[in-house]
């Protein structure tokens, strides 16, 4: 039976050092990073359109707003949280040494209504990550940018990026133009199984809809509670849609989901499932069976008022320890302090949520651990 993390330093950032950070955050400082990165034609349009006036931070996460960066994460002189490679070396990488951090890009370039910018923002937006962040830190890793509401445009990039090792995962925004399980995106998922790429999906909305089910909120904080029910739906189109029957090697990572809303829901699919899985003859695993097997969750936001009982609770009812990822979710403010794992949390459960399930969920990670053992 392993022990438990019970010493009075047991959240200090040593305990960390060799995980896997999931999600970090680069932010887009302006526009004007992006320009070296866009042909001529859509540096034109930036200044013909006035693009350059606009602030393309998604608004699923306001600047200002104080969930979006903790406190003791800002940035001299009013910089965007997140926009500073030297700071998040200093709040994150070198203070809890992660063996890697996966960085996800969450900006305006995958949510333009024209599908033709998009996809130039998007390669813009990796290439940019690629050369600003890639390759002045050997221990980040991203996920690529992609402009999912153009399935073809979409491939098209994951190609143009897939020969470069560091980016490891595919990503999208948990509201966007239709659920994620439509066979219209099949072409995504085909080629994320084939480069052994997971797909992640993130927190956020392109606002072609409103983010409840019955209309538009008035406030931010409704917005943001409403994550959780897009997570449920997505998910539940892509296990009743067939797509792990399809693509039966595809992961999905949820980044920044929360976690408390899993045991109702894996309960709520699998017992609706057995009275109507007529409807779906492709689905022949219960949901809690196929979320086992395909579907990972990064830790922050745990949303719960004991952390430590609430990962523990889940792993007994979803009866499996491979489903967490480690995350800071750097620069969002999800816990104080360094405690980005409760204390007391098994050590052999604390292995496997800060690296073990990652390697597991990452094969681009994992050949990169075998190589530098090689190396060695």
């Amino acid at each position: 039976m392993a022990t438990e993390q019970q010493t009075a330093g047991a959240d200090l950032p040593m305990r960390y050092a060799g995980a896997i950070d999931c999600d970090l955050h680069p932010a887009v400082p302006s526009m004007s990073a992006l320009l070296p990165y866009l042909d001529d034609y859509w540096r034109e349009m930036i200044s013909v359109r006035a693009l350059d006036r606009l602030n393309l931070s998604l608004t699923s996460y306001p600047q200002n707003a104080p969930i979006s960066c903790r406190p003791d994460w800002t940035i001299d002189g009013g910089a965007k949280p997140g926009s500073s490679l030297k700071a998040m070396r200093e709040h994150v990488l070198d203070r809890y040494r992660p063996r890697y951090g996966i960085l996800n890009c969450l900006y305006g370039a995958q949510v333009f209504h024209s599908e033709d910018m998009a996809a130039a923002f998007c390669r813009a937006t990796n290439d940019w990550i690629r050369d600003e962040w890639l390759s002045r830190d050997p221990r980040l890793r991203a996920s690529i940018v992609i402009p999912a509401h153009n399935t073809e445009l979409a491939v098209a990039e994951i190609e143009r990026r897939a020969d470069d090792s560091r980016f490891v995962q595919v990503l999208m925004l948990v509201s966007g133009e239709v659920t994620l399980g439509r066979r219209q995106l099949w072409p995504i998922y085909r080629l994320a199984e084939r480069l052994e790429m997971p797909i992640g999906i993130h927190a956020g909305s392109a606002y072609r809809y409103a983010p409840t089910p019955i209309g538009w909120p008035s406030y931010y904080v409704e917005d943001y509670i409403a994550q959780s029910a897009a997570f449920e739906n997505q998910l539940q189109s892509m296990i009743a849609e067939g797509v792990f029957a399809k693509f039966p090697r595809l992961k999905v990572v949820a980044i920044e989901s929360g976690l408390t809303w899993l045991s109702g829901y894996i309960w709520r699919s699998d017992k609706t499932w057995k009275g109507v899985r007529a409807e779906v003859p492709w689905v022949t695993r219960a949901p809690s069976e196929i979320v086992r097997g395909h579907i990972r969750f990064t830790v922050q936001p745990i949303d719960a008022a004991d952390e430590r009982a609430a990962i523990m609770r889940l792993v007994d009812h979803l009866r499996s320890d491979d489903l967490f990822l480690f995350s800071t979710d750097y620069p969002h403010w999800q816990f104080d302090g360094d405690a980005a794992l409760p204390s007391g949390v098994p050590d052999a459960l604390f292995r496997k949520i800060t690296s073990e399930n990652a390697l597991a969920t990452y094969p681009r990670l994992s050949k990169a651990d075998r190589a530098m053992e090689i190396a060695r």
